[in-house]
């Protein structure tokens, strides 16, 4: 029988159950109770937060990691981020990627007014008087290695949080820290 599972990662957790190197870190398993062979489909860095979808199903995490598949994000950027750059977010952006450049491939983006609650507080990025933050939603159907973060920093706003809402028809209904057992991801 296989098991599927929707977490809501926290901030500072390792997208992972097994960490050989010396430093400690907060690995998934201390989050659940997950059944022996559970794995994480994609992953979300220590650093950001959101959605996460585990199973035991090697060919699911096959489909849900395929181009067919969305994965929407919303990031938290320094500044006050312009319709500009948000049309620059959408055609591709070029960013280094395993050192050598690359043109992200067209997505949707746009501003972000209301947050929804699932995303919750957070952790504190910064206090006001160091400038003003903006939310932006970027939705993409592939995922190099900090690839959000790298986008909007090309485009000039850097990226201070960043939380993965949607994946496929998935989206983020659970607070940080909490694991569903589902049946099966319809994405």
């Amino acid at each position: 029988m296989q098991h599927h599972f929707l977490i809501h990662k926290p901030h500072g957790y390792l997208s992972q159950f097994i960490y050989a190197k010396k430093r400690n870190k907060k690995l998934l398993g201390e989050l659940y109770n997950f059944p022996e062979g559970t794995m994480a489909i994609g992953r979300l860095d220590e650093d950001s937060e959101g959605l996460l979808l585990l199973t035991t199903d090697g060919m699911m995490s096959e489909i849900v990691r395929s181009k067919s598949v969305e994965k929407e994000y919303y990031a938290q950027v320094d500044g006050i981020i312009t319709q500009e750059a948000v049309e620059k977010l959408k055609g591709g952006v070029e960013i280094g990627f395993n050192g050598i450049r690359y043109t992200t491939r067209k997505c949707e983006a746009k501003l972000i007014t209301q947050l929804p609650d699932s995303i919750g507080e957070g952790r504190k990025i910064r206090d006001e008087r160091h400038g003003p933050t903006s939310w932006v939603s970027i939705t993409l159907t592939e995922g190099k290695f900090r690839q959000v973060r790298k986008m909007t920093a090309a485009v000039g706003f850097p990226t201070l949080r960043l939380v993965r809402i949607r994946i496929g028809n998935i989206s983020l209904q659970l607070k940080a820290g909490e694991v569903l057992e589902v049946d099966k991801f319809n994405v």
